[in-house]
């Protein structure tokens, strides 16, 4: 049975293969009602502010770098008070700003392109 170990380790280098092919996962995701904002440098960001479909705002003093922040999409609202129904209204759009610890701006759009679909 010399030749078991290779086609164990075979399997195992192409699982492994698999799994670095498939696609990142991006930083913004949105499931179930709530978003989900992972932190994905080395630094921390500052005055996270968090915008949907234009008018939905909500944020979060800071985010720790490799930290994720999960925000309850019921809790967004406009600034008259009007709350984000996600039963009703579907998430087209979704920009999140921060600053760093030294003043660098941060900008993440989620689609990735979603100022390209604007024009």
């Amino acid at each position: 049975m010399p030749g078991r170990p290779y086609v164990l380790s075979a399997v195992v280098a192409m699982s492994l293969g698999l799994g670095a092919c498939r696609p990142a996962q991006p930083p913004i995701s949105i499931r179930e009602g709530t978003m989900k904002i992972e932190n994905r440098t080395t630094d921390e960001w500052r005055n996270v502010r968090i915008v949907v479909n234009h008018h939905f705002g909500g944020g979060a003093p800071s985010l720790a770098a490799g930290g994720r922040l999960d925000a309850p999409l019921r809790l967004l609202q406009t600034g008259h008070g009007q709350k984000f129904n996600p039963v009703r209204q579907p998430v087209f759009r979704v920009e999140v700003t921060a600053t760093t610890a030294d003043g660098r701006p941060v900008r993440i759009l989620w689609p990735e392109d979603a100022d390209d679909q604007a024009k």
